[in-house]
């Protein structure tokens, strides 16, 4: 009978593996919290020149993403009201995704080695699942 993959390598191991490996990397992903502070008067982008500091804000993305829009309405082939769009929105995406912040919620030692014995141990059982084992018969 052939194992998981094809190999030898044992379906037991296999499924032993995938379950620490899935509750070891649950537990870690639920230990991470996540927070933003995007809002439309905060900053997204800043530039420096000649001494002062010039800083973009997502309220003034949308100036851009309005004009744009005026002129696909207007003209659908515009060019230019194409670029416009596509770009504020794009500049917004990119802005929201930078301000995105991710912190490890506290938690003791003890839980910490749990939580990485589960999702490296299951990793390494799951991949050594998926290779062959030589398998030696007595004569």
């Amino acid at each position: 009978m052939r194992g998981a993959g094809g190999t030898s390598g044992g379906l037991g191991h296999f499924f032993i593996g995938l379950i620490m490996m899935c509750g070891g990397f649950y537990m870690l992903l639920n230990a991470i919290t996540v927070t933003s502070s995007f809002g439309m008067g905060m900053r997204l982008y800043g530039f420096s020149a000649g001494g002062g500091s010039f800083n973009v804000t997502s309220g003034m993305i949308m100036i851009p993403f309005i004009f744009g829009v005026g002129l696909i309405f207007y003209n659908s082939k515009n060019i230019l009201g194409w670029v416009l769009s596509i770009g504020s929105i794009t500049a917004l995406i990119f802005g929201v995704i930078s301000s995105i912040r991710f912190s490890f919620r506290t938690m003791s030692s003890f839980d910490l080695i749990v939580i990485l014995v589960l999702a490296v141990g299951g990793l390494g059982l799951f991949l050594r699942s998926l290779k062959t084992l030589d398998q030696k018969y007595p004569d």
